[in-house]
């Protein structure tokens, strides 16, 4: 059993009443891989807390980017659970015979719209009441779900499934601070047109995990809004996008429809805290390319110049890992291969024997936003890998060939142009270049056993 003391809050007890021990519950939680761990917890005690306790047991870094996820397996639908929710109560509300589960993984895009709103809602979709005629930046646009007293409009077509039957129909569905309608007239917004489906005050927005399968949907990008005290199926209101970005657009609009500012104080406390007291950087920005070879290290700026110092301190590397095999015994070419192969096999990027299939389910779960990424063997061709990277909300998938010249073996991603005598020097590469990607590599997705 974890010990819980630090996130039992301390009260003054008044002096005519004896101190009584904060009540308490018992909740289980999964990683990816179905491992779980139960915990005793106390009542009030936040998604973040529980994230942050996971976080101090599992050694991970804390990037921000771990969440607590509710998944409701009967009706095949999750969704994040908000930093400031109170787990018990998320928990409480399942009913004794519940299958439901709490997951503990990454999560990118959970506060990603803050940083690139405009990415997050296309222009077609968003209307907004204000004197800025349309255009607006980053800043403005998150100001306008912030503020209550501005009026922003999500809109555009959605498929609906009809209520006691297997078919969906398509039609023009507005989003607004009173709920979500649809016009039963075409895209006509007037107040006569337009049905009321749902609001957000006591309900949430989930994501279905198998549309098509198991709920017969046109595509997979299906989401529903749920009655946060309703179990049954029937009383889904349930919805589907043509294509993910529309999804994610509809998705996080209910989500600051709901919690508007709560939502930024959960995005900026961890900033906040860093600025008391400074952490080691994880961001992107903290990866530079540094010359170690002259008495004072430089920063290089050239990008020819990093490749070629990369590949000199990996050829360096493998040189000092050959004469540390050959102080045990005699190295064979067999051997060294195999310390290239460990290598890359403990980076919590790299995952083993995995499918396509499972390597994009794995992604879309920690979040489909620019550079979240991850290596895994080839299924189709054993001595290739392959990198799979997320770009524009789209899972792209890039063969690394191994490459042979002169007795010495090489990875690359371009056809032997650029090379990299072990996947660990090539991702970091690619974490400081572009180079033939859509973009650099960001985040890695890692999988942790409780």
């Amino acid at each position: 059993m974890l010990c819980t003391q630090p996130y039992i809050s301390s009260r003054a007890c008044p002096k005519s009443q004896p101190c009584l021990p904060p009540r308490t519950g018992v909740i289980k939680v999964y990683s990816e891989d179905n491992t779980s761990r139960a915990v005793e917890v106390p009542s009030d005690i936040t998604a973040r807390d529980i994230c942050q306790l996971f976080i101090l047991k599992n050694h991970c870094i804390d990037d921000n980017s771990w969440t607590l996820f509710e998944q409701i397996p009967h009706l095949s639908i999750e969704r994040t659970i908000e930093d400031h929710e109170s787990v018990i109560e998320v928990q409480s509300s399942w009913g004794m015979d519940s299958h439901c589960c709490l997951y503990f993984r990454k999560n990118y895009a959970k506060y990603e719209f803050f940083k690139k709103p405009l990415d997050f809602f296309p222009e077609q979709m968003v209307s907004v009441s204000s004197e800025s005629n349309g255009i607006m930046n980053h800043s403005q646009l998150i100001q306008t779900f912030l503020s209550s007293s501005s009026c922003p409009e999500i809109h555009g077509f959605l498929h609906a499934k009809e209520h006691g039957r297997k078919s969906w129909k398509k039609f023009y569905f507005v989003l607004r601070r009173s709920g979500l309608y649809f016009s039963n007239k075409g895209t006509s917004k007037e107040p006569r047109h337009l049905q009321f489906i749902a609001e957000f005050g006591d309900s949430d927005v989930y994501t279905l995990l198998s549309a098509k399968k198991v709920y017969s949907a046109p595509t997979d990008y299906g989401f529903c809004v749920k009655a946060s005290k309703s179990s049954s199926a029937r009383d889904l209101k349930l919805l589907c996008a043509d294509d993910e970005q529309t999804r994610t657009c509809w998705v996080t609009a209910m989500r600051l429809f709901k919690y508007g500012m709560q939502l930024y104080q959960n995005f900026t406390q961890p900033y906040q805290k860093q600025k008391s007291s400074p952490m080691r950087s994880i961001s992107e920005n903290s990866l530079v390319a540094m010359d170690f070879s002259g008495h004072k290290s430089r920063v290089i700026e050239n990008p020819s110049e990093v490749l070629s110092v990369a590949v000199e301190e990996g050829l360096s590397w493998r040189r000092k890992s050959c004469h540390r095999l050959s102080s045990h015994g005699s190295p064979s070419a067999s051997q060294s291969s195999l310390s290239s192969i460990a290598i890359h096999v403990a980076q919590p990027w790299f995952h083993c024997k995995l499918s396509r299939d499972e390597a994009q389910k794995l992604i879309s779960q920690q979040g489909l936003i620019d550079g979240v990424f991850l290596v895994r063997d080839s299924q189709s061709n054993p001595r290739t890998f392959v990198l799979s990277l997320c770009h524009t909300q789209k899972i792209k998938h890039f063969q690394i060939v191994p490459v042979e010249e002169d007795g010495e073996l090489f990875y690359s991603l371009d056809d032997g142009h650029t090379r990299f005598t072990d996947l660990l020097q090539l991702v970091e590469f690619y974490q400081l270049n572009r180079g033939i990607l859509p973009c650099k590599l960001k985040h890695h997705c890692a999988r942790i056993a409780l």
